[in-house]
């Protein structure tokens, strides 16, 4: 359980530099678009492993991949909105690759307005059960 304690705590940490930027809510600078984007990369990479770690802890293995992961934890019904969660694991994939303004900026809003939500609800919740 410690190693997930350490994971939910660097989580949070990422979700509150996060939340730092939500506040600015400046979509259209680049400047502040790419920090938001680049936070929002570190902190799903981190909230996927806790998630992978707790249902491991609970014994439930050999899922390995985020997508798996997550579908899993909408079966195990530690996430709802399985089709928003999937959305942002294919945003997250898509700024790790290809760099287009527009979808930039429609990610940014995105992060903002579905996808921290849901970071903060899971995190609330997690923080009971660990």
């Amino acid at each position: 359980m410690d190693r997930i304690r350490k994971k939910y705590e660097n989580s949070m940490r990422g979700l509150n530099k996060l939340l730092e930027l939500q506040d600015i809510k400046t979509v259209e600078s680049d400047v502040f678009r790419d920090a938001l984007i680049q936070r929002f990369e570190f902190t799903f990479e981190m909230i996927w492993k806790l998630l992978k770690a707790y249902m491991e802890d609970q014994g439930i293995q050999d899922i390995n991949a985020p997508k798996a992961v997550l579908k899993e934890a909408y079966a195990q019904n530690l996430i709802d909105h399985e089709d928003v969660w999937i959305s942002m694991l294919k945003d997250r994939n898509l700024t790790s690759h290809i760099y287009s303004e527009a979808v930039a900026v429609r990610i940014s809003k995105d992060i903002i307005v579905s996808y921290i939500p849901l970071f903060e609800k899971l995190l609330n919740m997690l923080e009971a059960k660990i």
